[in-house]
């Protein structure tokens, strides 16, 4: 840890993390938040390398956003099983077929898929984005649990889905819920909408990462039945050390995050390795619709101010 302290310095680096990466890598990271949070971050950072602790859409991402910028990850093989379940030719047929139509993009998605959307969402923005949209038909990819959960708030829209989802997220059943809350009864049960519905229908309270924890600290309740990834409990332990969390089920960890450890970041800022790299062309037009994300996500929080 003191290595990675000391070459941050030298490579004028600055370390970013999702909430799901190991607790170690979470505790040297100077920055640490769900993938919106860290996308608009990576836009206002001064350092000229970015190492990002996640998987490879988020390092594209801040690639995307960021061109002049060196952008590095711990874990060349870091990925999302999500951010490949849909394709271009999915989007073109979708686009032959209906007029009026808006491609809604997930950010758990690859910089090639990006390039064919109208704009990017995090579960953070989504219904914001989605709702001042002029378009009434969505299509609304590569994730069908998030785009299913956002379309409950917007029935005037008409919605259109692939079968795209978060293996770790779509693993945790409405049994796991139900189980859980017949161990710990005065848990609140808190979910991801990555999850199904059923699950979520089961929940007492559906949000984001960030939203997640910051409904437990906020909460008067002691206990809580977590429906995500475990890496989230680090947070939420950190800033709530007299509150209890359980996770719904064994097994809500995700591979791909798991990767990234202090050994790999400290190597990675050593050799600056693992850099990540986009045709020039693709980027150019992938950042449209992520530029449309944070344009309309900020429009929509001063409004709310």
């Amino acid at each position: 840890m003191e290595r990675i302290e000391q070459l941050k310095k030298e490579r004028d680096a600055v370390v970013l993390a999702h909430y799901y990466v190991n607790d170690d890598v979470q505790a040297i990271a100077d920055y640490v938040g769900d993938s919106y949070y860290l996308s608009e971050l990576a836009t206002k950072v001064t350092q000229k390398t970015i190492l990002f602790c996640g998987v490879a859409f988020m390092g594209e991402s801040a690639k995307i956003l960021n061109p002049e910028k060196t952008v590095i990850m711990p874990d060349a093989e870091a990925d999302c099983p999500m951010a490949h379940m849909i394709t271009v030719k999915q989007i073109l047929a979708k686009r032959e077929q209906y007029d009026d139509l808006a491609v809604v993009c997930y950010i758990n998605s690859t910089a090639e898929i990006k390039t064919y959307a109208d704009v990017c969402v995090t579960s953070s923005n989504a219904l914001r984005i989605v709702k001042a949209l002029p378009q009434k038909n969505i299509y609304f990819i590569p994730d069908e649990n998030l785009g299913s959960y956002i379309a409950g708030f917007l029935p005037e829209k008409n919605f259109i889905f692939d079968k795209g989802f978060c293996p770790i997220h779509a693993a945790i059943k409405k049994e796991d819920v139900e189980k859980a809350r017949a161990v710990y009864p005065d848990a609140i049960v808190l979910a991801h909408p990555e999850c199904t519905m059923d699950v979520l229908d089961s929940a007492d309270f559906t949000g984001s990462t960030s939203a997640m924890i910051d409904y437990a600290t906020a909460s008067e309740a002691e206990a809580f039945i977590v429906c995500t990834e475990l890496g989230i409990f680090y947070e939420l332990q950190r800033r709530n050390p007299a509150k209890r969390f359980y996770p719904a089920k064994d097994g809500q960890v995700c591979p791909g995050m798991k990767r990234v450890t202090l050994a790999k970041v400290a190597d990675a800022l050593e050799n600056l390795s693992n850099p990540v790299e986009l045709d020039e062309a693709m980027r150019q037009k992938a950042v449209k619709s992520l530029a449309k994300m944070l344009e309309l996500a900020q429009q929509e929080e001063a409004i709310c101010k």
